[in-house]
């Protein structure tokens, strides 16, 4: 069987699964099982694409034998089939987490029957927008992983949550529109959208108009990914949802974000006229997501701030778009989406042992629990960057970038991302000393919960992996490696997509009325 026919399993596995599932609805242990076994395959699956991305470099699928031009092309190369290992891997933890905590802690006002199908429908959103090889199908899968997060937001229908919601469904239809006006902006200019053929007719746009059509894609994208000055939004939002659904967003929906912005930065205009404006960006996200995070007294909000801190170490690295910059991000991105959602959940089990999040009303638990106060400090330190951890490991390979640019704007970037790094440590200090070290209240002392074996066991594997990405950073870092090579050449891409020298026979002219249309040699 060609490895090829199998980039269509991560999108298509989910959604099956989210219409058994729904089907089920009736039959709680069924449907967590068919849950459950959908998203162990799809990992199973994943695994073995990367294996044969790391072999072939790229694999293409044209659905229906439709040629890239008319029809819908799914593309995998090793940034992408990372993204999905990694991103099954979590998913599938999360799930575990979940459907755990839910039993334990009787959850009788959530509609359990609703959020199988709603995450399934996520998984399967997020998978299409990876592997998606044209602008529209990256838009599709970014609206069914909307969609199914408005469902999964809103679990529950507390007051907090709807407005919280409310709030998230406004960016994320202005997100949504600003990406659809890009589109029909990049289609008018070169009459594809299809990024491999964008990229090659790209080139020959006037300037003014490429820098246009990259700039309102970059706000759309911006606005997912939560990048300052627009991820205000994030904070609010994420600490109100049920604890596995902030660690999948915080892990996962905002590095979809992240991922079409390097697609967009690399693939379709690369050597950025913006370059400018992302470090820009980073700065102000390293800066203020940091500073906002030490002034929170709940400690789902102060996670929620590092989040928005430690996007700008990604944006950093995309900015500088150097080999070893992009490598950095390349593994920086694996990383933080196993830390982030490892941080989450053991929030989620210091609010079952504790009872709050809030900084102010605990204490204790490193006596009451000491299991959770190790699965809470080694993400916490690892996010940090405490070395030899692989948040660590990263952040020199983006300081290295940085020097190297050796600009005045890059040595600038080099100084607040060791700054952050150092306030991350004291924001995490804070958590530390007052969840963990101050007299017990109370309550704590009183009431001490049995935790399920399979939440705390969920979070202790995702813990493990997070440890296994400093264990095996060499070999991730040579994975890495060469994914940014494959990324800032963009060769490999056009022709394991277009056919090999495809790109060189395609030339574009730009016609009186600003549009375009391609003329054979």
């Amino acid at each position: 069987m060609s490895p090829e026919i199998l980039l269509a399993a991560p999108v298509m596995l989910p959604l099956l699964g989210a219409a058994f599932a729904l089907l089920t609805r009736h039959r709680t242990r069924l449907q967590l099982a068919v849950s459950i076994g959908t998203l162990s395959v799809n990992l199973v699956i994943a695994a073995l694409l990367m294996y044969w991305i790391n072999e072939n470099n790229i694999l293409v699928l044209q659905i229906g034998k439709w040629t890239p031009t008319l029809g819908i092309v799914l593309v995998a190369d090793r940034l992408t089939g990372l993204m999905l290992f990694v991103s099954s891997f979590v998913t599938l933890g999360v799930l575990i987490y979940a459907s755990a905590q839910t039993i334990s802690e009787h959850i009788e006002s959530t509609p359990i029957a609703i959020f199988h199908p709603s995450y399934l429908l996520l998984v399967a959103g997020v998978s299409n927008a990876f592997l998606a090889g044209d602008l529209f199908n990256m838009y599709v899968g970014f609206e069914i992983l909307l969609a199914a997060s408005f469902v999964l937001l809103t679990l529950g229908g507390s007051a907090s949550r709807v407005r919280a919601a409310t709030t998230y469904v406004i960016v994320s239809m202005v997100s949504s529109l600003l990406f659809l006006v890009g589109i029909a902006s990049c289609y008018a200019a070169v009459g594809t959208v299809n990024l491999a053929e964008i990229a090659v007719r790209m080139d020959h746009v006037d300037h003014r108009v490429r820098l246009l059509i990259e700039f309102v894609l970059l706000i759309a994208f911006g606005l997912k990914a939560a990048i300052f000055p627009l991820s205000a939004w994030l904070p609010d939002s994420y600490p109100t949802a049920p604890v596995p659904v902030t660690a999948v967003f915080a892990g996962l929906l905002t590095k979809v974000g992240i991922y079409a912005i390097i697609r967009l930065e690399t693939l379709m205009f690369p050597e950025s006229e913006i370059s400018t404006v992302l470090l820009v960006a980073a700065g102000f996200s390293l800066v203020i997501g940091i500073f906002g995070a030490i002034a929170q007294t709940d400690l789902k909000r102060v996670l929620s701030f590092t989040l928005v801190s430690h996007m700008g170490y990604m944006m950093f690295g995309i900015g500088i778009s150097s080999q070893i910059s992009m490598t950095a991000t390349v593994f920086y991105v694996a990383h933080h989406i196993t830390v982030q959602s490892t941080l989450f959940l053991a929030a989620g089990l210091i609010e079952h042992v504790g009872g709050t999040t809030n900084l102010a009303k605990l204490g204790g638990l490193a006596k009451a629990a000491p299991w959770l106060a190790i699965l809470f400090f080694v993400p916490a330190m690892n996010l940090a960057g405490v070395p030899p951890m692989s948040g660590f490991i990263g952040k020199v390979g983006l300081v290295i970038g940085g020097i190297e640019r050796g600009s005045v704007l890059a040595w600038i970037l080099v100084a607040l991302s060791v700054l952050t790094s150092l306030l991350t440590m004291y924001a995490i200090a804070k958590v530390w000393n007052r969840a963990f070290w101050q007299e017990t209240p109370e309550q704590i002392a009183k009431d001490k919960p049995v935790t399920p074996l399979l939440m705390s066991g969920s979070t202790a594997t995702l813990v493990a992996i997070s440890l296994a990405l400093t264990v095996f950073a060499g070999p991730l870092i040579g994975y890495s490696e060469s994914a940014a090579s494959s990324l800032l050449e963009r060769v490999p891409y056009l022709n394991a997509v277009l056919g090999d020298g495809a790109a060189d026979r395609l030339v574009f002219n730009i016609d009186d009325a600003g549009g375009g249309q391609v003329a054979p040699e």
